[in-house]
């Protein structure tokens, strides 16, 4: 949450240092910080851009407000926000802002932090460090009651011959060629699965189909504990 400009340059100088680097492909303010005007940190990232350190900037989670100040200092490169069938608040406001000024959309959990793949279950448990123990959408009541997500994926996906975390990547990849869903796994057949999504072809009817059924669907539980709601910017 820390952006002061001081800030800001030393994480930069340890990342170049890191990664062993002459310049970071993409720098992204990871969490809008409230106390810092984003036009501070865009102008400190255009001047790390000037010097060669830089060559793209990103901010993460935040609303149309401070993504357009943000572009008039600094023109943003990509957003990084949640975005998946269960979750697309970002179809409102954010996504269009995007398209307007050319920005591309880096989507983070775009499998609903497993639960869209379709093995994971209101008998499932977690690790006792797992952050998905204090998300409201994941207590074992909700988890029951989002499981019809899970199963419109999977009916799609028999169709297609697809898994539903297949399916649900395939969607997002058919919404804008500007979207990139960034799956995490720790596994080498969730990997391939999850590349395998790129096969999928998903039609016009298909698409109207999702939208039709997911329409009808409340997902239940919030996204994050509501401590960690606040830090979504505006």
């Amino acid at each position: 949450m820390d952006s002061r400009p001081g800030h800001i340059r030393e994480v930069a100088e340890a990342s170049l240092k890191r990664l062993k680097v002459e310049s970071i492909d993409l720098f992204y303010q990871h969490r809008v910080d409230p106390d810092v005007p984003i036009e501070d940190v865009a102008g400190t990232v255009k001047d790390l851009i000037a010097q060669g350190k830089v060559k793209h900037f990103g901010l993460s989670e935040a609303g149309v407000q401070t993504i357009r100040r943000a572009h008039v200092v600094q023109p943003v490169t990509a957003l990084q926000s949640e975005y998946s069938i269960w979750f697309r608040e970002p179809e409102a406001e954010v996504i269009p802002t995007l398209e307007e000024l050319g920005i591309g959309l880096v989507t983070f959990s775009p499998l609903g932090k497993g639960f869209l793949t379709g093995t994971i279950d209101e008998q499932s448990t977690f690790d006792k460090s797992d952050f998905r123990n204090i998300v409201p959408r994941f207590t074992p009541e909700n988890r029951k009651a989002n499981q019809v997500m899970v199963d419109l994926l999977r009916t799609i996906g028999e169709r297609k011959d697809a898994t539903p975390a297949q399916i649900a990547l395939a969607w997002l990849l058919a919404q804008k060629p500007w979207i990139v869903p960034i799956p995490g796994t720790t596994k080498l057949n969730r990997f391939e699965e999850n590349i395998g999504a790129t096969n999928v072809q998903l039609t016009t009817d298909d698409l109207h189909e999702i939208k039709r059924a997911a329409s009808k669907i409340a997902v239940q539980g919030a996204r994050y504990p509501a401590h960690l709601a606040a830090r979504v910017g505006k």
